[in-house]
């Protein structure tokens, strides 16, 4: 994890926090005052209580293992089948032995332990046992990278005894010493290397760690679902995250579990333990991004790239940026399902800016989000479906208006099962429709021979209303028709004859029955404009 093998190098001496809490109070400024003995952590909420309990003691904002929803493991019931470590099994042993039943009774005999992370701040543990061995008190707590699902090990990864976790350098273990008679533990950081843990680095000592046990019996109705406890068997400790992590990555623990050591030194052989459970330990967070059109219900967008921008101070909540927000570089684009997830993001206020847009959809507006360590922020962006328009031109000859085309006002058009007459420009337009190909029907005027449905395919962002139309654009053109009658009437009822031809045309009798030998007259309908050529021959 390229964390630093030293944890970060300074010192809170209590003095000094005594010397700022009597300053405060002088200047008065409101100092949050316990109502019993507490040892806390200076900025946490968390009850560390001299005579360590599980319940909140004091006003809110106080909270305590019984207010908090903390990762609790229970141990297998003592016995045959609770887990222990074998054949000399120690912290040091890569690959520890498993096997069942093998505590010796005057050693902890593990009862359940708990973890929770307060904010990014604290983290905050419990181990419970049970009986007080009446010797040293030793626990350790590991703390691992990979975790180990026995139930479904796919994507997890076990050491040979499919119990517990391969460790990963950067993997820590925090050990939880008490003398004999003791009440007030020494915490240490030790760091896997790879093949074994470091040396050994007081957090106690530094400020950065605090501890303590029950010296009074905890009932059982305060003992939040652990049943009752005796006097020390119950074990509570505060750590500040930042002497753990490195502040410049995003450490992360998926497992934890608990042991006992058979003594105070590091290489005595492991006893007791407490099996991995999963956990979420870190100062980062994530964001997890679902991208959707605008449809009910939206569909889910591929391809979309978004981008984190820190909202550095003054954190405005609202774009546009300032020109303090800069960019992370971390992004995340969407897939087939519309999702991506921003990973490793530290706590803190960003932007979520969508840089890269699917095409055919305009861009969703930037979000503010803030990220809290260890959760997921859901956000939600609809890129709305662009639309198109299509504008037809419909012009029609007329000699009564002059030579050439001229527009065609009250011609009928539908698009879409939407229908729009021509206006004085001889134009209609068709506006919002999403991309795609449409259909243009026209309803072709009686006198006028007009044109097949055209196919038109919409794929610009338009509207009707722009000022410069750049939407799809289609021409209708039609051609008035005219009727051409050729008449013969003989002088002399009954006198002459005739016969009227026009090549290439037939005619339709205007009463719609053949006309009378003496009266010939054919009607030839639906001409457009041309040249016709008719013949009359008339037998005397």
């Amino acid at each position: 994890m390229n964390r630093p093998k030293h944890v970060r190098a300074y010192n809170r001496p209590w003095t000094a926090l005594v010397a700022i809490t009597a300053m405060i109070m002088a200047v008065g400024i409101p100092a949050a005052l316990a109502s019993h003995p507490e040892v806390s952590l200076p900025g946490s909420n968390f009850e560390i209580d001299t005579d360590a309990n599980l319940k909140v003691d004091d006003a809110a904002p106080s909270i305590d293992w019984a207010s908090v929803a903390e990762v609790r493991k229970v141990d297998t019931a003592s016995g045959a089948l609770d887990e222990s470590f074998g054949q000399g099994t120690k912290e040091d042993t890569a690959n520890p032995t498993v096997v069942n039943g093998s505590i010796p009774p005057n050693k902890s005999d593990l009862k359940a332990f708990g973890v929770y992370q307060e904010g990014e701040d604290f983290l905050h543990l419990f181990w419970a046992r049970v009986q007080d061995p009446s010797g040293t008190t030793n626990m350790d707590f590991e703390f691992n990278q990979n975790k180990c699902d026995t139930v479904d090990p796919t994507g997890n990864v076990c050491a040979g005894n499919g119990i517990t976790p391969l460790r990963l350098a950067g993997d820590l273990l925090i050990t939880y010493d008490l003398s004999r008679g003791g009440t007030v533990p020494t915490l240490s950081l030790r760091e896997w290397d790879g093949s074994a843990w470091g040396a050994a680095v007081s957090l106690t000592g530094s400020g950065d760690a605090t501890g303590s046990i029950n010296t009074s019996s905890i009932l059982a109705a305060d003992a939040d679902g652990l049943g009752g406890l005796d006097p020390r068997t119950f074990g509570e400790a505060s750590i500040d995250l930042s002497a753990i992590t490195d502040p410049d990555e995003c450490d992360s623990f998926g497992s934890a579990y608990l042991k006992s050591r058979a003594s105070d030194s590091f290489t005595a052989a492991l006893k007791d333990f407490v099996p991995p459970t999963a956990i979420d330990i870190g100062r980062c967070g994530s964001v997890k991004i679902i991208k959707t059109d605008d449809a009910t219900p939206g569909n889910p967008l591929e391809g979309a790239e978004f981008t984190l921008f820190l909202d550095n101070d003054p954190v405005d909540g609202a774009p546009p940026h300032g020109a303090e927000d800069t960019a992370t570089l971390q992004t995340c684009t969407t897939d087939a399902a519309g999702i991506c997830t921003i990973e490793g993001v530290f706590a803190g206020n960003y932007w979520v800016v969508e840089t890269v847009t699917p095409a055919g959809h305009d861009t969703a507006a930037d979000q503010a989000v803030t990220v809290v360590a260890d959760e997921e922020v859901e956000l939600t962006f609809v890129d709305p479906r662009q639309r198109g328009a299509i504008l037809i031109t419909k012009t029609r000859k007329h000699a009564a208006d002059g030579s050439g085309d001229h527009p065609h006002a009250g011609v009928d058009f539908t698009v879409n099962g939407v229908t729009l007459a021509t206006d004085a420009n001889g134009q209609a337009c068709f506006d919002n429709l999403q991309f795609g190909d449409y259909t243009v029907h026209e309803t072709t005027p009686a006198g006028y021979n007009g044109e097949a449905d055209k196919t038109v395919t919409v794929d610009n962002k338009a509207s009707c209303s722009d000022t410069t139309y750049v939407g799809e654009a289609v021409t209708f053109h039609n051609t008035p028709l005219s009727n051409i009658t050729v008449s013969f009437a003989s002088q002399v009822a009954g006198g002459t004859a005739a016969t009227i031809d026009c090549t290439g045309l037939t005619a339709t009798p205007p009463d719609g029955t053949p006309a009378a030998f003496d009266d010939t007259s054919e009607t030839f309908e639906n001409l457009e404009p041309d040249t016709y050529t008719c013949t009359v021959v008339i037998d005397p």
